[in-house]
């Protein structure tokens, strides 16, 4: 049984994507509707990054140094999801001017495909510190809908991947899409991943079968470096707000099921056109 101070414990996960930067020969990341809401222009991740070291009393740790961290210090993380080349070209190295480091973690059928890292780039983040760790293998739409075969195979192979291509076990991951549900959290224990991160937006963490699942606040193109910082400061106000409209959102996903997807693919695309921040409206369709 964890301990009662372990199950109390506060942690602030900060949720990113991408990072793009006007001109790039080459996409970063996931190239589907609604992706373009979580790519941030360097410049704005720059700002988010000098808020955060400006407003945040705690230096940043990776997700393998939570078990360092005594239980009321409220860790700050930074995490990355799919994979995306922006990893390597420069997210790790804005990360590092700071002196921080990263939680990247990686949807394997992707490696080394146009815009995403590949084996090199994952080692190279991996010796500089970074941690590297598992987003699924096949990045499904709705995993909490996957049968229990198809969840294991997602966590076991992408873990498998991961650990054959830096050479040591890899045992952190993040579930792809926001679609989380306990069957998931218990398939990625039996994979041995023992931190699993969902889009929950809360600062507590429970255990499933020995996994400890975090929840994380995501971060979405135009979201102001105030707001970004404030989180990571641990307030509670932006923190509660996008707990609500999660909590309604994720009554929405409930209800409307494949409706909700398609609908929400129409939104996302319409609103492409023009580019305002969506924070609120909460319209993706990667999440």
């Amino acid at each position: 049984m964890e301990s009662k101070a372990a199950i109390e414990m506060q942690i602030i996960s900060l949720n990113y994507h991408d990072v793009i930067t006007p001109g790039d020969p080459e996409p970063t990341g996931r190239v589907v509707p609604g992706a373009w809401r979580y790519n941030l222009e360097q410049s704005e991740f720059v700002r988010h990054l000098a808020a955060i070291a400006a407003g945040c009393v705690r230096t940043p740790v990776t997700v393998a140094d939570i078990a360092k961290v005594r239980d009321n210090d409220r860790p700050v993380l930074f995490t990355f999801d799919d994979g995306g080349i922006s990893a390597y070209r420069c997210i790790g190295d804005l990360l590092e001017k700071f002196g921080w480091r990263g939680n990247f973690f990686i949807s394997t059928n992707e490696i080394g495909k146009p815009g995403f890292v590949g084996p090199k780039q994952i080692c190279a983040l991996r010796k500089r510190g970074h941690v590297i760790g598992s987003h699924s293998c096949s990045h499904p739409e709705r995993m909490s809908q996957c049968s229990w075969a198809q969840l294991v195979e997602e966590w076991a192979t992408s873990i498998r991947i991961l650990s054959d291509i830096l050479g040591e076990q890899v045992c952190f991951a993040s579930v792809p899409g926001g679609y989380y549900s306990r069957r998931v959290a218990e398939a990625a224990a039996l994979a041995g991943i023992k931190v699993l991160f969902n889009s929950e937006p809360v600062a507590s963490c429970r255990y499933v079968d020995g996994c400890m699942v975090l929840g994380r606040y995501t971060v979405y193109r135009g979201t102001p470096a105030s707001a970004v910082a404030a989180m990571a400061a641990g307030r509670k106000l932006p923190r509660l707000r996008q707990l609500v409209f999660w909590k309604c959102k994720e009554l929405a996903k409930r209800i409307g099921g494949e409706a909700y997807l398609r609908i929400r693919k129409q939104l996302v695309t319409r609103a492409q056109q023009n580019e305002p921040c969506l924070e609120a409206e909460g319209l993706s369709s990667s999440e």
